[in-house]
């Protein structure tokens, strides 16, 4: 009988993408002039080297999105089909001279300790695609289960929602729009130059110490006094009755961002709400 297959982050394609991707940003974010991690992603995942072919079939059954189990069973039977056809041999010494040009231009126990959101999901991949080649089939199965939930999941679309909140938003007194929830969830990443210093430095530290969570929770933690500090010193030019229970409520609910073991990206950007609704705060106060 064969050994359980070990999922390894140095091996799994879909992983070693992520991690460049997000070294690009902590590069750019650093003034990093080299942009090593934008080079090695070029060279080595593109569409004629193993690594960019295997990438493309991690991504699809990371991004796929089907309501039926049969479907999403027979997805997996053609990236499983497709992923059969590579060159191993090829694949190997460019996964290997991939993790030696990591090596030459960042640490290598950093590079690898960050968070991945979708790690269970990579692992999954991973299991299932070395599994043909071990031959285990409780790894295969399992693995494949995990898959197919995923791909099978449940996709939350929020646009009538959000579109409500913006309409509703529009109606209020101009106080009172300012502590309004839904205008405060704008994609703040897809703006990256409308940000304040203060939503720049958190999203900065973010990237830089996801893999330290101590240091993150120390920096969030406060950051959050800050934050309550400015808007308790708001409460008293506010009038409007409801609004100042409101703003009492935002107050209150910022403790949440304390709480638990490590920062999770939830509490990272209610954060940066917080940070908008100072903001907007300080600009109805400068009139």
């Amino acid at each position: 009988m064969s050994s359980k297959t070990k999922h390894s982050k140095i091996r799994n394609t879909g992983i070693l993408f992520e991690l460049l991707t997000r070294q690009i940003t902590v590069d750019v974010l650093n003034n990093d002039k080299k942009g090593s991690a934008a080079k090695i992603l070029k060279e080595f995942f593109n569409k004629k080297t193993q690594l960019g072919k295997e990438y493309e079939l991690y991504r699809v059954l990371t991004v796929e999105n089907y309501t039926s189990e049969i479907k999403a069973n027979h997805l997996v039977d053609a990236v499983v089909k497709a992923r059969q056809k590579l060159n191993n041999s090829q694949l190997k010494r460019e996964k290997y001279n991939l993790i030696k040009e990591i090596k030459k231009n960042y640490d290598i126990n950093d590079f690898f300790m960050a968070r991945i959101p979708n790690y269970k999901v990579n692992a999954s991949i991973f299991k299932v695609f070395d599994s043909n080649t071990d031959g285990n089939p409780a790894t295969e199965t399992d693995s494949r289960f995990t898959i197919v939930e995923h791909v099978t999941r449940k996709q939350k679309s929020n646009k009538k929602e959000d579109k409500k909140l913006v309409e509703g938003y529009k109606k209020q007194e101009k106080d009172l729009r300012l502590l309004a929830y839904g205008i405060l969830v704008e994609k703040f990443n897809k703006k990256y130059s409308s940000l304040s210093q203060s939503q720049k430095k958190l999203l900065k530290e973010y990237i830089n110490n996801i893999s330290n969570t101590n240091s993150l929770k120390e920096f969030v933690e406060t950051e959050t006094y800050k934050v309550k500090a400015k808007l308790q010193s708001f409460l008293p030019k506010v009038s409007d009755k409801v609004t100042k229970i409101k703003l009492k409520e935002a107050i209150n609910q910022a403790e949440t961002l304390m709480k638990g073991r490590i920062v999770e990206d939830k509490q990272v950007v209610t954060l940066m709400r917080y940070y908008q609704l100072v903001k907007e705060l300080e600009n109805v106060k400068n009139g």
